[in-house]
C-alpha cells in the first residue's frame, strides 16, 4: 500500500471532483456462479481506467462488507464518469449488458452506486499515521498544519468563538 507518513495529513484540491461509490451485494449465498461473475467484472474496468488517466479516474479503493464488495472512486468530473459508463469501446457496457442478461431481476445479486459532486473547500479529511489513502491519493497529500489543523478550517468554516454563558 505504501509508506506510512507519521503525523497528521489531509487531502487538498483546488478543483471540483466526483466521489463515486459502487458495489454489489450477494443476496443468495448459494448462487456462487452469479455473484463471482459480477465481482469479477469490476477489476478489469479499474485496470482500464488506470491505464488511461485521460478517462478521468483519479483513484479507486476496494472495500468489503458483509455480503458485498464496493469501490470508492474519485473522478475528475461527472461528465467523464458518465462518458466512461456509456462508451461503446470501454469495458463497462459489456459488463452491464452481461449483468442484465445473466442476473437481471432474479435477485441473486444486487448492485448499487452513489455519485457525489464535491466543490473545492466542501470536503474534509484527516489521515493520522497512514499511508496515502482515499482522497489523499486522488488529490494532493499535505501536512495538516496551520489553517489545515482543524476539521472546521479544512472544510472552510471558521472556528467558532468561545461560547458565552447562557443568560436568561
Amino acid at each position: 500500500m505504501g509508506s506510512v507518513f507519521p503525523g497528521r495529513f489531509t487531502a487538498q484540491s483546488d478543483e471540483p471532483f466526483v466521489v463515486f461509490l459502487i458495489g454489489m451485494r450477494v443476496n443468495r449465498l448459494l448462487a456462487l456462479r452469479s455473484w463471482t461473475r459480477v465481482a469479477a467484472a469490476m477489476p478489469p474496468m479499474i485496470a482500464e481506467l488506470r491505464r488511461n488517466p485521460a478517462l478521468g479516474l483519479l483513484h479507486a479503493e476496494f472495500f468489503f462488507y458483509w455480503r458485498g464488495v464496493g469501490v470508492i472512486q474519485y473522478w475528475r468530473s461527472f461528465d467523464l464518469l458518465h462518458a466512461y459508463a456509456h462508451a461503446r469501446d470501454a469495458a463497462h457496457l459489456p459488463a452491464w449488458a452481461e449483468f442484465n442478461r445473466r442476473i437481471g431481476g432474479n435477485g441473486s445479486v444486487g448492485i448499487w452506486h452513489e455519485t457525489y459532486t464535491v466543490a473545492p473547500g466542501q470536503y474534509e479529511a484527516i489521515y493520522a499515521n497512514m499511508p496515502r489513502f482515499g482522497l489523499a491519493r486522488a488529490t494532493e497529500h499535505v501536512s495538516a498544519t496551520g489553517r489545515l489543523e482543524s476539521a472546521r478550517s479544512r472544510i472552510g468554516k471558521p472556528d467558532l468563538p468561545e461560547a458565552a454563558p447562557h443568560q436568561n
